[in-house]
């Protein structure tokens, strides 16, 4: 693991001042020698600290995080492709409260839910998001049919709940997203005027490789604690928080949006790998401190067309993990 020092400047966003100051942390494995599958997921970057964990909430986001890898891993294992692994690794995260996606989705400043997601087959370099989406229970689902069913690449609001009804997706009400945590941070913040690191964070995502050497991306979130209504933040820009390129890169960000947005980091990851030769690690590096240098943090997994794969943060802490045919593993520090 090798660490940089990144310095933030205090931001101000819509009122609310916010400050922060971290190092970035890259932790990274070379390709194989024979092309093989590989998984690698983030449950979201922020402030996320030893002291500040019990040993019960550790445990909990350990074993969700190794049931997220189960999902995705069966299917690469079985020689299924890293679009349905991606997929079904996030699905098991936007079911799972302890994650801002789906079930455990923050509020918006009305107490009510809009979630993001988007989702890319490195093979077309075909892609599907859905924004401002309140009704549909698993927007990963909505991206992927978006991908495949319509010629478009994004439905937003209202439109992207119709058009998942008309797929045959599953529908909620608003409320089924609620959980006593999330509204207890939606009042902390409305309270006191201020976000906290983890108010702002909270993206899940994978990345994969199949046998095929096909690469894949989705990312999801339920966006930022107490965002003003119609907010939209990176998640479901296709070369902002994802981007997949057989032979080149797959990208998932987690992070303060608005930031990674103005960089464009998955794209701008991918475009250096393809067009610069840098390595995937340089490469993520380079884009998360531009991010840095405008005041954002947050972080990307990576994989490389070659199978190699890296995680690069700028944050406390990155809920993350890998799989492969050699085993799994998770971190949630800095310093794992």
């Amino acid at each position: 693991m090798t660490m940089t020092l990144i310095r933030f400047a205090a931001i101000a966003l819509g009122g609310l001042i916010l400050t922060a100051c971290a190092t970035a942390a890259s932790e990274s494995a070379p390709a194989p020698e024979t092309p093989e599958w590989r998984l690698v997921i983030h449950g979201g970057a922020g402030v996320i600290l030893r002291s500040q964990m019990t040993a019960e909430a550790d445990a909990e986001y350990r074993a969700a995080l190794h049931a997220a890898l189960d999902a995705g891993s069966d299917i690469l294992r079985a020689g299924g492709s890293a679009l349905d692994a991606v997929e079904a690794t996030v699905l098991v995260m936007e079911d799972d409260p302890l994650f801002n996606a789906g079930k455990g989705a923050v509020f918006t400043a009305a107490g009510t839910h809009e979630l993001d997601a988007s989702i890319m087959d490195g093979r077309s370099r075909d892609a599907g998001a859905v924004a401002g989406v309140t009704r549909v229970k698993n927007p990963i689902r909505a991206a992927r049919a978006v991908m495949e069913q319509s010629e478009h690449v994004m439905f937003a609001g209202t439109g992207a709940d119709a058009f998942a009804e008309a797929q045959g997706l599953e529908l909620v009400d608003n409320t089924y997203f609620n959980t006593d945590r999330r509204r207890e941070a939606l009042e902390r913040v409305l309270e006191q005027r201020t976000r906290s690191d983890a108010d702002r964070h909270g993206t899940v995502g994978a990345v994969a490789i199949d046998r095929d050497g096909n690469i894949a991306a989705a990312t999801t979130t339920g966006g930022m604690t107490a965002k003003a209504a119609g907010r939209i933040g990176d998640t479901p820009l296709i070369g902002a928080a994802t981007y997949a390129e057989n032979g080149v890169c797959a990208v998932s960000a987690t992070g303060h949006g608005e930031y990674f947005i103005r960089v464009g980091v998955a794209k701008t990851i991918c475009d250096r790998v393809k067009f610069a030769g840098e390595d995937i690690t340089t490469a993520a590096e380079v884009a998360l401190a531009e991010v840095a240098a405008l005041g954002g943090d947050g972080g990307v997994i990576v994989i490389g067309g070659d199978g190699a794969y890296s995680f690069v943060f700028n944050s406390e802490g990155m809920y993350r993990g890998v799989s492969s045919p050699a085993g799994a593993s998770v971190a949630i520090y800095r310093d794992e």
